[in-house]
């Protein structure tokens, strides 16, 4: 199969926007899940506007919020499908710059060190164009991420000592719930990623956090297990939503 490259331009720009726009339906259970849940009534009211954002938003064809994130796209392809890589990147950024002049909105990329931007939510190596490879001889297919500047702010890193075990991953995990605080706008899915090298570990912990839908365990029963603990802990730390005090810090934690 061959791949028309005019399509993922298309889709690169298509995806872009609605991803702004549209949250998914496993989100959108979340926020519902957690209102009924909620014993804070400051935390409740809170839940309610971000509930009611959401259908606004939708209903005028409105960006969800102003931070329109680091655009990340994870690409699939199947083995009987050929195609250019460089000419398939190119296309992905063309329709990442067009979803940005044309809709428009904001960009939120710039040049790291000069601080300029461009308006087109791209830049060195952003769009971030993850590939993978599929057994299934006829798909494509391209996931777009935009990555919230807040939630990226507050990514923490450690590497551990072997011998610390599981409790230092829980401190640690505990600990940067109350670092990040607000900052990330809660509640929020909590991707923590274990082992491997420091560039393999952050990218697991991504994948945890944006491409997993809520509701999900860890294929590992020992991961499956340290989510429901995390999860419960988090959500004990009164954080809350938008970090206002309350039991909704976090939808989930996704190892």
């Amino acid at each position: 199969m061959d791949v028309d490259l005019a399509l993922v331009e298309e889709a690169a720009k298509d995806l872009y926007i609605r991803a702004l726009k549209v949250l998914p339906d496993d989100v959108k259970q979340g926020f519902e899940r957690l209102a009924r849940s909620e014993t804070n009534p400051r935390a409740q009211a809170i839940l309610g506007t971000m509930i009611r954002n959401i259908a606004v938003a939708e209903d005028t064809d409105n960006l969800t919020c102003q931070d329109t994130g680091v655009p990340i796209y994870n690409v699939t392809i199947g083995r009987d499908v050929r195609v250019d890589g460089v000419d398939l990147t190119a296309a992905i950024v063309r329709g990442c710059a067009r979803a940005t002049v044309e809709h428009p909105f904001r960009s939120s990329v710039v040049h790291p060190l000069t601080r300029a931007n461009d308006h087109t939510s791209c830049g060195i190596r952003i769009p971030v164009v993850n590939v993978s490879f599929s057994a299934q001889p006829q798909a494509l297919t391209i996931e777009m991420i935009p990555k919230g500047s807040g939630s990226e702010n507050n990514t923490f890193l450690k590497m551990a000592v072997p011998a610390e075990g599981v409790a230092a991953i829980k401190t640690f995990v505990i600990d940067c719930a109350l670092a990040a605080a607000g900052k990330t706008c809660p509640p929020t899915i909590i991707g923590v990623g274990i082992g491997g090298s420091a560039d393999l570990c952050v990218h697991l912990a991504k994948v945890a956090a944006t491409s997993r839908p809520l509701g999900s365990r860890c294929e590992d029963p020992a991961g499956a297990a340290l989510e429901e603990e995390l999860s419960a802990a988090v959500n004990k730390l009164g954080v809350g939503p938008q970090g206002l005090g309350g039991d909704s810090t976090a939808f989930a934690v996704h190892v």
